[in-house]
């Protein structure tokens, strides 16, 4: 086959540092969401959907063939740190914690994830965090120790 063709789909999660609430004003949360989708598009992962709230982020991305998954993460965070603490200077203190999760979607199941994505904030209201990604870890049957997925 002389062309290379690719459809993978990613959803990813990571939060802020230690859970801090830092994007708890909604208008600053939509801007980093919007922000998070640019950038991942600027690697050319194309964002489906990208959904949170004021302590972590979830991204569903067209996977690009050209970057793998640890420099895609590296630098959504990288650059997106440098906005925030550039766009809005009570947020000095900005960091994202340094691991992440990222799990398969199958085209069958993108229109669930993606609802699942944007409506972040509904499901909040009965999971916290840390709950959720474990019910997510479970789902995947991804083994994870405690001790170093909560920085």
């Amino acid at each position: 086959m002389p062309q290379s063709l690719s459809a993978v789909y990613i959803h990813l999660v990571f939060s802020t540092k230690e859970r801090r609430p830092f994007l708890r004003d909604l208008k600053t949360r939509d801007s980093v969401h919007a922000y998070l989708g640019a950038v991942s598009k600027k690697l050319d992962c194309t964002a489906i959907a990208v959904g949170g709230v004021e302590d972590h982020v979830h991204l569903l991305c067209r996977f690009s063939r050209t970057i793998t998954q640890a420099e895609w993460v590296k630098e959504l965070k990288r650059v997106s740190t440098i906005w925030v603490k550039e766009e809005y200077r009570n947020l000095a203190d900005f960091q994202w914690q340094n691991g992440y999760a990222d799990f398969s979607v199958s085209q069958s199941n993108l229109d669930q994830v993606t609802r699942y994505v944007v409506n972040q904030s509904e499901h909040h209201q009965e999971v916290g965090f840390q709950d959720e990604l474990r019910a997510l870890l479970r789902k995947h049957n991804v083994e994870w120790d405690e001790r170093y997925v909560w920085d």
